[in-house]
């Protein structure tokens, strides 16, 4: 050995400086993308060209249709809260919730599942409703989260002051 370890490349700089995050994020990326090509090969029945657009369509929705959608909405919320922005994630979280549940039954809430009645044995006809149902207790949740937190900072902020002398 000459002595000079400064001199050796370590792989995780290298890696960090080429991809810009440690080997971690990189694995767990490649599983995610390994797990939804299984799914699509699977829920897709094997149709290669079939996979590759819903794939591609899907990029393409998200990157220009729901992005610009969801970032616009954003905007506006923020704007309209003006100085009160630490309110916002009071809508963002259950908006969130609400949109990722859609996205996921979107099938059962439309009645678009043709064959999950006749495997199921269970209606379709419920699935619009619960949605509804679990989008306003999400909303009333957040609501209500938000009127505790106000009244315990108003609680915590009188209590420092010294009380009026009649």
């Amino acid at each position: 050995m000459s002595g000079k370890a400064g001199n050796r490349v370590n792989p995780r700089v290298v890696l960090r400086r080429w991809y810009g995050e440690g080997p971690l994020h990189l694995l767990l990326l490649a599983a995610t993308f390994a797990l939804a090509g299984y799914a699509g090969v699977r829920l897709l029945g094997g149709d290669t060209f079939a996979i590759v657009v819903w794939f591609i369509g899907s990029a393409l929705l998200h990157d220009l249709v729901l992005l610009p959608l969801y970032a616009s909405a954003d905007l506006v919320l923020r704007r309209a809260l003006g100085p009160r922005t630490r309110l916002v994630n009071y809508v963002r979280v259950p908006t969130f919730l609400s949109g990722l549940l859609l996205l996921m039954w979107w099938p059962l809430i439309t009645r678009h599942a043709v064959r999950y009645e006749p495997y199921s044995g269970l209606s379709l006809d419920v699935f619009l409703g619960n949605w509804l149902l679990i989008t306003g207790l999400l909303f009333a949740g957040s609501a209500l989260l938000l009127v505790i937190r106000a009244a315990r900072l108003r609680r915590r902020d009188t209590r420092g002051r010294p009380s009026a002398s009649h």
